[in-house]
């Protein structure tokens, strides 16, 4: 595997990511990990992200102070990116400082060397760059190997002494350097000399082994919802360990149209996996009441989760596991887990459990991002409806219900969504698509229906388009198909006579509105 340590940056996942696209298995770990955790890993490589601190400053985040010698010793390369470089470069002697010019953006890198990290690169080539600081001196051991019109050093490597580092100034794992994957291919396979190949059908039989290590002859409860997260978790849990799975689908009143009957179909019918029921909607409902900010609808809705497990744990004889479906995305957006990188929102999987209960958190896929995950399921054999599936926020419509939540508007929302669902797939662009859903606004409009005054609400439709969900655009579909779904909501849905359609990429905006 290769390690990736974690500074900071927005992008480490996705190098993780690139790797795995490249058949590379590759972990993150905090770059204050402690050798020994490090070691007991056997990486073939290492690899530094970038991070928003300036590594001069007082109280920045460091090389592991074992690293380099490590490294050395073990012949393990080590690469850096953006900030990973400006620590490799001031570690060997070099100087790092405020750039004469800040690179944010596109840029030509010019490759001033043959070297095996450009093996089969053009000597130039675009690169994304994104830095303040940049490296203004090395030393006389240190190889330049590549630069940009503004950066001087956008690449360094060692210059011996038995040494094997490189660095890039810019990020090769964003799709903006398009031949990026080309250079971390470089780096792991002539570099570090990894042949193996990393694929979904390596990641179950490794987790089949680790989640019957570790759960034992124990139950395992498990939070399914129908969503691709959840249902992929299920099918391979219940693969490593069969009847020991417990299934509890909690209806909570916030869920789309028609779940409970396709968990039943899919899992208890098809599967032969335990499913049981539970109707739980009064006392979330009750819960959300009058309640309209956004984050504590969020943590509301986990803790009527948790009470729906605490009292199903006791049930189904005191299991000692909670699995859920938890994803990369929900933990970096949520909490800081393995380096400084910045908290977004509060995702209901996320934080642990309260100690009042005794079971342990199960979950195989914290680390993966969805098309992973779709990758898992379609190995396991779900069907394309179970695995293609568009993303389902854990605190369901009651975040896209703006402002309080109450039956009657989910009743609005839920029909509004399941008409922009029905025509998106109607012209065959579903599984095209990262996401689309409706959302109702805390606003009422001016209409005329049938010749009458109306003054209803109003719906905005979010379609978007994204490979991981980090990052998304907006979908430039045809007027016709919006003026399709805009007609049936307004014709369909009673309480709505205005449809609006959501143009924000993220970042800025996220892709849920709550």
């Amino acid at each position: 595997m290769i390690i990736i340590l974690d500074y900071g940056s927005q992008y480490t996942q996705l190098i993780a990511r690139r790797l795995r696209e490249l058949g590379v298995y590759a972990e993150i770990l905090p770059f204050h990990v402690d050798q020994k955790t490090f070691v007991s890993k056997s990486p073939r490589g290492v690899i530094l992200s970038g991070g928003p601190a300036s590594s001069y400053q007082k109280g920045a985040p460091q090389l592991p102070a074992w690293l380099l010698a490590w490294s050395k010793q073990t012949q393990v390369p080590v690469l850096g990116i953006c900030y990973g470089m400006q620590l490799l470069a001031r570690a060997h002697g070099g100087t790092v400082a405020r750039a004469a010019k800040r690179e944010y953006g596109f840029a030509q890198v010019q490759v001033l060397e043959q070297d095996p990290l450009f093996e089969g690169l053009p000597k130039e080539f675009q690169v994304w760059m994104s830095h303040g600081d940049g490296v203004e001196h090395i030393n006389g051991g240190t190889r330049k190997i590549a630069h940009t019109e503004t950066a001087p050093y956008a690449a360094i490597s060692s210059g011996g002494d038995g040494e094997r580092w490189y660095g890039v100034q810019f990020h090769p794992e964003v799709v903006h350097t398009p031949l990026g994957g080309k250079l971390l291919e470089n780096f792991a396979r002539r570099i570090c000399g990894i042949a193996e190949k990393w694929t979904a059908e390596n990641f179950i039989d490794q987790s089949v082994a680790e989640i019957r290590k570790r759960v034992g002859k124990e139950k395992v409860l498990l939070a399914l919802s129908g969503g691709v997260d959840s249902s992929v978790a299920a099918a391979l849990i219940h693969k490593a360990i069969g009847s020991q799975l417990v299934c509890v689908f909690v209806d909570n009143g916030l869920l789309r149209e028609g779940e409970l009957e396709r968990v039943e179909r899919l899992f208890v019918k098809e599967r032969h996996v335990k499913v049981v029921v539970a109707d739980a909607s009064k006392a979330f409902l009750g819960k959300l009441k009058g309640v309209s900010e956004p984050e504590k609808k969020r943590k509301i809705i986990g803790g009527e989760f948790i009470k729906v497990f605490e009292t199903y744990s006791k049930k189904l004889g005191k299991p000692k596991f909670l699995a859920q479906g938890t994803l990369y995305p929900d933990v970096i957006e949520s909490v800081s887990v393995h380096g400084p990188s910045a908290v977004i929102k509060t995702h209901h999987n996320v934080g642990g459990l309260p100690k009042r209960m005794k079971l342990e958190l199960l979950e195989p896929f914290r680390f993966l991002f969805k098309d992973e995950v779709r990758k898992v399921g379609a190995a396991l054999g779900l069907p394309k409806e179970a695995i293609d599936r568009h993303p389902f926020p854990g605190p369901s419509l009651a975040i896209r219900v703006m402002g309080a939540v109450s039956p009657e508007r989910l009743k609005v929302v839920r029909a509004a969504d399941y008409i922009v669902e029905q025509e998106v797939r109607k012209a065959g662009i579903y599984e095209k698509l990262w996401q689309a859903f409706a959302v109702l606004l805390p606003v009422k409009t001016v209409g005329v229906m049938g010749d009458e005054r109306t003054y209803e609400d109003v719906i905005a439709v979010r379609i978007v388009d994204s490979s991981d969900g980090m990052t998304a655009d907006w979908s430039k579909l045809p007027h016709e198909l919006l003026a399709r779904i805009s007609s049936r909501i307004v014709s369909e849905v009673r309480g709505c006579n205005r449809v609006v359609y959501d143009i924000t990429s993220k970042p800025p905006g996220t892709i849920e509105w709550e």
